[in-house]
């Protein structure tokens, strides 16, 4: 039946450890770290340990912290992971990476510190929707899910922001709009629709039933392969600096 679709096209049947791995959006997770990896091969110069050290703090805080934090407030992927387990998982990764970007300031710069306080700030204030959800938009997801990461990228490498990483930024910006446009119908489809109907003629005589199946496909196939894109043109880029 349509009403019983998965709740995301990467979420995997439940049980104790699959709804760990759903928990992860890992197609998602991994567009958002090549964030991380073009802003550094952006820099005039590539730190290969310091990129390791920063993909390891955004998987954290974003692939572990942000996600378990918004499955703990909605539910959205309706897994079984008890609440507390879902708020310690928030709290310990987060932790984490604010560990690894406290160690980046005070080894590489002090001027660290405001990425850091931003990061520890933008993941609670975006999932669990403070401020009647004045964080929880468009423009919000895009900076703190698409720029950020890319300026964090290039400073670490770079310590310092030129005209080029403000480029780069922009870019990841516009994609992470585009990856919200399109997951957002996709999520509507798959999480509140309950039924559709309705069918489409074509001039050739063929008549396409409208299904909810029917309308996932261009929106998440888009999304599949422009993170697969930005993936891999990530890692083409750092490895050509390397």
């Amino acid at each position: 039946m349509e009403s019983e679709v998965r709740p995301a096209y990467y979420a995997v049947p439940g049980g104790i450890w699959r709804d760990y791995i759903t928990l992860l959006h890992l197609p998602y997770t991994m567009w958002h770290l090549s964030y991380v990896v073009l802003g550094a091969a952006a820099a005039p110069e590539v730190h290969l340990y310091r990129v390791g050290g920063l993909v390891l703090a955004f998987f954290l805080a974003v692939g572990v912290g942000a996600h378990a934090l918004d499955e703990h407030r909605g539910r959205p992927l309706g897994t079984g992971i008890p609440d507390d387990r879902l708020l310690a998982l928030a709290i310990v990764s987060l932790s984490a990476a604010l560990g690894i970007g406290l160690v980046a300031s005070l080894t590489i710069s002090l001027w660290a510190i405001p990425f850091v306080v931003f990061g520890g700030f933008i993941v609670p204030a975006y999932n669990l929707e403070w401020w009647g959800g004045r964080f929880h938009s468009d423009i919000w997801f895009g900076l703190a899910w698409g720029a950020f990461p890319a300026l964090v990228g290039y400073w670490a490498n770079a310590e310092t922001l030129e005209v080029e990483a403000a480029v780069v930024a922009a870019a990841c910006f516009s994609l992470s709009l585009a990856q919200r446009v399109m997951s957002r119908r996709a999520r509507e489809l798959r999480r509140d629709a309950l039924t559709v109907s309705g069918r489409i003629e074509l001039l050739d005589g063929r008549v396409e039933a409208i299904t909810i199946p029917y309308l996932l496909a261009v929106p998440e196939k888009s999304l599949r392969l422009v993170g697969l894109s930005v993936t891999l043109l990530a890692m083409g880029w750092l490895v050509a600096r390397m």
